[in-house]
């Protein structure tokens, strides 16, 4: 089970929030074709706006190398929030500087602000942390809701924990005591299926679930690296 804190512990009424969210979704002439991710999501947004907060959303979308690319612009998904969800939903096109920071002083309790791609600064795969610290200043409570990023150290899901008290979002906690229940006490047999493209980022996942799990199945992109080897 999670140790950690999570969003209940916190007293969120009269709050800035800021949450890093993966809305890393795919898109195709500007439209989402899958918004599962935004839809995992929904729980931890709901609950704070439900309890008083106000809430700044933070995501990557794609690779856009630390420069401005408007094919890896949040707009499309924060307009697409705007009709999933009841409260007003705003968008920023920068995650930093002026901008950012006047914006979230304009948002209002019960409100969304989304902010423009954090990669589109170098600072955030860096782990910045004057980039994590004028994060941190747009908000009082951190919360960490990405789980497919949890692996990663970047400005906007470690950095800024330097500077605000943090705790684990609906989504994350779900995931990790899901994780752990299935490691800890699993039905056998015990069948990890892993897919994707990036075979890189999951290959301290392998090694890890190697001793734990009776089979390994490999599927996506992933599989043709080892029809390759």
């Amino acid at each position: 089970m999670l140790s950690k804190k999570t969003v209940r512990e916190f007293d969120v009424n009269g709050k800035k929030v800021f949450v890093r969210v993966d809305f890393n979704v795919p898109l195709k002439d500007g439209k989402i074709t899958d918004d599962s991710r935004i839809r995992a999501a929904l729980p931890t947004i709901e609950y704070l706006l439900k309890n008083g907060a106000a809430v700044i959303l933070a995501s990557h979308l794609g690779r856009p190398g630390g420069e401005i690319k408007s094919e890896f612009s949040l707009r499309p998904i924060a307009e697409y929030l705007d009709k999933l969800i009841e409260a007003k939903v705003y968008f920023c096109d920068n995650c930093i500087g002026d901008k950012a920071s006047n914006a979230a002083k304009e948002l209002k309790y019960g409100e969304v602000l989304v902010l423009e791609n954090t990669r589109f600064h170098a600072g955030e795969k860096k782990n910045d942390s004057e980039m994590s610290k004028e994060l941190a200043s747009l908000a009082e409570l951190y919360i960490d809701d990405a789980f497919g990023t949890a692996h990663r150290a970047h400005a906007s899901n470690v950095g800024i924990t330097d500077f605000l008290p943090a705790a684990a979002g609906l989504l994350l906690e779900k995931e990790i005591n899901y994780l752990d229940s299935a490691i800890a006490n699993p039905a056998r047999p015990f069948v990890a299926i892993l897919g994707g493209a990036k075979v890189s980022g999951k290959i301290g996942v392998i090694n890890n679930l190697l001793d734990k799990v009776d089979s390994i199945l490999i599927g996506g992109g992933m599989a043709n690296t080892f029809f390759a080897a």
